[in-house]
């Protein structure tokens, strides 16, 4: 199954905007760690298949569909999409297991690798990569999906605020321990997380972890009390590492719950 953006865009969106050495550097690390795609992945997550999407600048994004399922008894069917924005050192593949089960919810879940990064063509760029997720959000939009969820996980946190704060229409959206700014860290101020929080942000849940040592609370706190201030749920949990690496199971278990629950209860 393929999809496409439907206009061609004269600019480069490979153009670094966080200086022209240090961008291409931290991507190269991030999606060195990242590794290589397993393309037998999907097989064993029921409803899974691969797809792929054509960006305005011709790259071929691969990814993956997870086919809506019967949801258990007592949970509500709906007809919608959620798509997720993975940390910048992980591949659409490894997460499918744990997606499975926003399947279950009865929708269709997506999920892509950023260009660069694993089968996707082009070069990994911030600019990008926020451009290609705006795109892919619109196409899915404009397939008569009822409803439209978002999941962004650390770096895919940075990518879904500035996703949502470009003006899209959407229901619910988790952002799991993304930081306040990138401006810090060299990039444009017009990328900082707390600068694109909607007005209204009371369809956001943000998370925290008091345990992350990835992204750390004080990184987050900017954002967190923002995001509060504009009607957004926030969890500051004393518990929670960085997302996916929680050492108990049953703190991840619980915090794949939360996830769930904002978004479909």
């Amino acid at each position: 199954m393929a999809f496409a953006a439907s206009d061609p865009s004269a600019e480069d969106p490979e153009q670094t905007v966080c200086g022209w050495f240090k961008e291409r550097l931290a991507f190269a690390a991030w999606s060195a760690v990242a590794g290589a795609p397993n393309p037998q992945a999907w097989r064993g997550v029921p409803g899974a298949a691969p797809v792929s999407f054509k960006t305005r600048d011709g790259r071929a994004l691969a990814g993956y569909k997870i086919s809506a399922r019967p949801a258990p008894p007592g949970v509500g069917r709906r007809s919608g999409f959620l798509l997720v924005a993975q940390g910048n050192a992980m591949l659409a593949d490894q997460l499918l297991p744990e997606l499975g089960a926003f399947a279950e919810r009865g929708v269709d879940v997506f999920i892509y690798d950023y260009r660069g990064y694993g089968a996707s063509e082009g070069k990994p760029r911030l600019r990008a990569i926020v451009a290609d997720y705006r795109e892919i959000f619109q196409a899915h939009s404009a397939s008569g999906y009822e409803r439209k969820f978002l999941y962004g996980i650390s770096f895919g946190g940075v990518v879904m605020l500035n996703v949502i704060g470009r003006g899209i229409q959407f229901d619910k959206a988790v952002i799991d321990s993304a930081p306040s700014r990138v401006s810090n860290l060299g990039c444009p101020a017009e990328y900082d997380p707390v600068g694109k929080l909607p007005a209204n942000s009371s369809s956001l849940l943000i998370i925290s972890g008091q345990q992350d040592t990835v992204v750390r609370p004080g990184e987050m706190r900017e954002l967190l009390e923002m995001a509060r201030a504009r009607g957004a749920k926030t969890l500051a949990a004393e518990q929670f590492a960085h997302p996916f690496m929680d050492a108990d199971a049953a703190v991840h278990g619980q915090r794949q719950k939360i996830v769930q629950e904002h978004l479909f209860d």
